[in-house]
């Protein structure tokens, strides 16, 4: 007879289990994505942002333990008001455990969530709590062998009414970013 322990109120699922880490792993060194932070991907997601009009948007490459942001646009950090407790800033890396894109790598295909709360499976999940995020809105990025290598997602501290415009939105750009980096790897030439 096997235990399950207690899981603390709020966190039904913290990430999916993910069966392609190690293969994905291999796959983003071989394309030398994943480790740093890249100018045209940060470009990238500011557009991105401009396109959602969400403060954050980011270009996430997900590996065995963690989640690095390639690309990243967050909002200027502003001093907290009195009284107020000041929220830790997003940086570029992330525990894999964190976060609505490993539940995106694992699907294999585009999640909204217009209000996170209203998804037990998700409202407990840590950047609602330490970032105050509150919808999403994200798409794998699929390359041509058929890895997900990570996604491409905005976020909100705010309810969003994404619609089929932000699904749409969030699927071409996946599809664009996916496009990019084949035509790179093709070419022979650095990813990005």
């Amino acid at each position: 007879m096997s235990y399950d322990p207690p899981r603390p109120a709020g966190r039904l699922l913290l990430t999916p289990e993910d069966k392609e880490a190690p293969d994905r792993a291999r796959r983003l060194r071989m394309l030398d994505l994943g480790e740093r932070p890249e100018p045209a991907l940060d470009a990238f997601a500011e557009r991105l942002a401009e396109h959602t009009g969400a403060p954050y948007a980011m270009v996430n490459f997900i590996g065995e333990n963690r989640q690095f942001f390639a690309g990243l646009r967050i909002p200027v950090a502003r001093p907290p008001a009195d009284g107020d407790e000041a929220k830790p800033q997003v940086g570029r890396y992330m525990a894999r455990d964190h976060g609505f894109c490993p539940h995106v790598v694992a699907r294999r295909k585009a999640l909204v969530l217009e209000d996170v709360r209203d998804y037990p499976r998700f409202a407990g999940n840590p950047v609602v709590d330490e970032f105050g995020i509150r919808s999403y809105l994200g798409a794998p990025l699929i390359d041509s062998t058929g890895m997900v290598l990570g996604t491409v997602c905005a976020a909100d501290v705010q309810p969003r009414t994404w619609g089929k415009s932000g699904l749409e939105t969030i699927k071409s750009s996946a599809a664009e970013l996916v496009a990019r980096l084949q035509r790179r790897e093709a070419d022979g030439l650095p990813v990005l």
